[in-house]
């Protein structure tokens, strides 16, 4: 069988640009964390999101704009644009919150809950993605960090 030179071109291409990396570990947003408490396991406030948001990769949330997000956690140095949260709306009904990354200047906090004064590290490479999964797990702030 002849190979023609446009497939021979295209098969030299595509091995010369391999596709992306899948299952790799991601960067850390940030190297420390502001949380309610240790575990980072109360929330710190109530926000409402003041627009959409769509989730760049799993770290992060989809927020829909009016929906309140639950916040966990504030990053600090290089990360500190970022919160980490939960949301839970009409859209998932009975189903466990969704917990990630959300830029904060997507929401406006409506009330504090607990001071957010403990500085936490985020060192840990578990990413459980539910509020049940972290409800388990008392140390769920220290694998959010790594989300």
């Amino acid at each position: 069988m002849a190979w023609s030179p446009v497939f021979l071109g295209v098969i030299i291409l595509l091995s010369a640009f391999p596709g992306p990396s899948v299952g790799g570990p991601m960067p850390k947003l940030a190297d420390r964390k502001l949380c309610a408490d240790e575990e980072c396991s109360h929330p710190i406030s109530m926000a409402v999101a003041l627009q959409d948001y769509m989730a760049p990769d799993c770290r992060f949330l989809t927020i829909h704009r009016g929906q309140v997000v639950y916040v966990y956690s504030k990053l600090k140095g290089r990360g500190r644009l970022f919160w980490g949260g939960s949301v839970q709306g009409d859209y998932y009904g009975d189903l466990a919150a969704r917990l990630g990354y959300f830029p904060s200047s997507i929401v406006r906090e409506e009330s504090t809950l607990k001071p957010g004064k403990i500085e936490v590290k985020t060192d840990s490479n578990r990413t459980p993605t539910t509020r049940s999964a972290w409800s388990l797990d008392p140390g769920w702030s220290t694998w959010v960090g790594r989300l």
